[in-house]
């Protein structure tokens, strides 16, 4: 009765195989689009973080967390960032925690969105921006890169001092500016947010 005959049978799997690529096509796209970083201003960036600051990378570490519903072998990268805030001009040194990383060759995971090695060395100098999580994944808490490798930048000396360098349209800083310049532009985006919130 209910089960297809041999001349239907190659019609049944055929759906099958439509409805079965279908909906891996669905769950793929569906992957690309919450993988894709935020596109945002530099005004839309400071808004939407605690902090930004101008500072050395001097420590990196990355860490493994296993959790009961988050899953197991979840890799964390913080970066100790030692320097000054852009927002107010104070020292600062902070950790700045972000998604993926390797504890040695084999142990880690990569994370596409994650800053590159390169941009992650210790001793680099760098602009991060960065806001409070208290969950990032694994019940991992603390400061987060803002839009992963989005929010990180780095600088280079230039004739004039230093100079951030830019990473492309729709970034918050789609140019390479002068260090002096992003500094000024975030300090008064920073008040109008304070000035706003009054």
């Amino acid at each position: 009765g209910d089960s297809p005959t041999p001349s239907t049978r190659p019609t049944v799997m055929k759906i099958h195989s439509r409805i079965a690529f279908a909906t891996l096509a669905l769950l793929g796209a569906t992957a690309l689009g919450s993988a894709q970083i935020e596109r945002l201003t530099l005004d839309q960036m400071v808004s939407k973080t605690d902090n930004s600051v101008v500072a050395e990378i001097v420590g990196r570490k990355v860490f493994r967390v296993d959790h009961p519903v988050d899953g197991d072998e979840l890799y964390y990268t913080t970066l100790t960032l030692k320097g000054r805030s852009l927002v107010d001009g104070r020292n600062a040194t902070v950790d700045v925690t972000f998604p993926g990383g390797f504890i040695n060759a084999e142990e880690g995971v990569h994370n596409s969105e994650a800053p590159s090695a390169d941009d992650i060395k210790v001793g680099n100098t760098v602009v991060a921006f960065y806001r409070w999580q208290d969950n990032m994944g694994g019940d991992v808490a603390g400061n987060g890169l803002y839009a992963s490798h989005g929010g990180l930048y780095r600088t280079v000396e230039g004739p004039q001092g230093l100079v951030v360098l830019g990473r492309g349209e729709g970034y918050a800083l789609s140019s390479n500016r002068s260090l002096k310049d992003l500094d000024k532009a975030v300090t008064t985006i920073a008040q109008a947010k304070k000035q706003s919130l009054k």
